[in-house]
């Protein structure tokens, strides 16, 4: 099979950002994808109701990265959207993360205000503050509160999504869902936010839309691909043939329905931390205001990755696993001209804006770019 001076490994946000750099500085670029669609996990389509459709669960675009802002600005315009998730605690929908309008909604109004005015007197207004750090305070009152929040929002969803209790996870998966000092409904508060006014997907062709750049897709890695460069976006455990074992991640299962009924909930996005065994619903029209006589919505169910059988979609971080790598990314320091990246080759969790930044710090790298 012909090759190129830099062969990449995977279609997603990571690889097709590092595509088009590579071939804007006059470089030959191939992009192969296993899968029968380019753009990895933020990969939409429009269904049979015109509704832009995010096959693997909500992509949120958001970043306080000006240079990665700029840089992907090029290939989209915007749809400008803040996202607004709420978790449905006690019967009621409240604001997800839990903020001072949530404590409002779920408590009487005197109880309430208490608890207000102490946070604020604690941490001060418009703070974020992990909940495991709330739990660790010597107020009776802010206890109370902090059990009631670990409990409703916090516990049952982490043993959903990861299959583990809370204390098994690294805290930095745990301080993604804090408790926000403010009446900010918002899911994020980033300066840039939006979604592609026409999609990921087209999106993601845009940035591959070079006559550097040749993709294929269906396409599966072989030795027989000539290359200088390789750039391996995959699993770096699939890359060494699980030499020392799996990488655990989690996947999710997801269950599309479409209704006869122009709004299913009031958001995008409803959480069920302790209702049901899925995680969450994501109403898929919101995003763009899709206009429609009709909805489709996704109902999401954490489980295990088994290879051959699902996807794998977060990194289960934590000591043990973190160890594993670490094996592999020693056999990875012997072999010349190899790069692992993106959120399977470094085994971390990144949001899209992250992504693209640690494909833009790699391209530097590779170049011998100084920033």
């Amino acid at each position: 099979m012909v090759g190129a001076k830099n062969l990449i490994v995977g279609g997603g946000i990571s690889g097709v950002t590092l595509a088009r750099k590579l071939a804007e500085s006059g470089e030959q670029v191939l992009v192969v994808e296993i899968k029968n669609h380019i753009g990895g996990n933020v990969y939409d389509y429009r269904d049979a109701n015109g509704i832009m459709v995010h096959q693997y669960g909500p992509h949120i675009f958001h970043t306080n990265n000006k240079e990665v802002w700029d840089f992907i600005s090029r290939f989209t315009k915007w749809r400008p959207y803040h996202h607004q998730v709420q978790g449905l605690v006690d019967g009621k929908f409240v604001p997800i993360p839990f903020n001072l309008n949530s404590l409002q909604m779920v408590f009487p109004s005197a109880l309430a205000d208490r608890f207000e005015n102490k946070l604020l007197d604690r941490f001060g207004f418009n703070k974020k503050v992990p909940i495991l750090e709330l739990r660790n305070t010597d107020d009776k009152d802010l206890d109370f509160l902090a059990e009631y929040i670990y409990e409703k929002i916090f516990l049952e969803y982490t043993i959903k999504q990861w299959g583990v209790e809370p204390d098994k996870i690294d805290p930095s998966v745990s301080g993604r869902v804090p408790v926000y000092i403010s009446c900010d409904n918002r899911y994020f508060q980033d300066k840039y936010q939006g979604i592609p006014l026409d999609g990921y997907s087209a999106m993601v062709w845009k940035l591959l839309d070079h006559p550097n750049i040749e993709v294929k897709l269906k396409t599966p890695f072989s030795q027989s691909i000539e290359y200088e460069r390789l750039f391996w976006t995959g699993s770096v455990d699939e890359f060494f043939d699980t030499k020392f074992g799996i990488l655990p991640y989690r996947s999710i299962a997801f269950d599309f329905l479409t209704f006869d009924y122009p709004q299913f909930q009031e958001v995008s996005q409803v959480n069920y931390p302790c209702n049901y065994d899925w995680t969450r619903i994501t109403e898929y029209k919101h995003f763009l205001r899709d206009s429609s006589p009709k909805t489709t919505i996704s109902f999401e169910y954490p489980t295990d990755f088994q290879v051959g059988k699902n996807d794998r979609q977060y990194p289960i971080a934590n000591a043990d696993n973190a160890a594993l790598y670490t094996k592999y990314l020693e056999l990875a320091k012997d072999l010349p001209n190899v790069y692992f990246f993106g959120r399977l080759g470094d085994y971390k969790y990144y949001n899209m804006d992250q992504a693209i930044a640690r494909a833009l710090a790699l391209f530097n790298k590779v170049k011998g770019v100084n920033n």
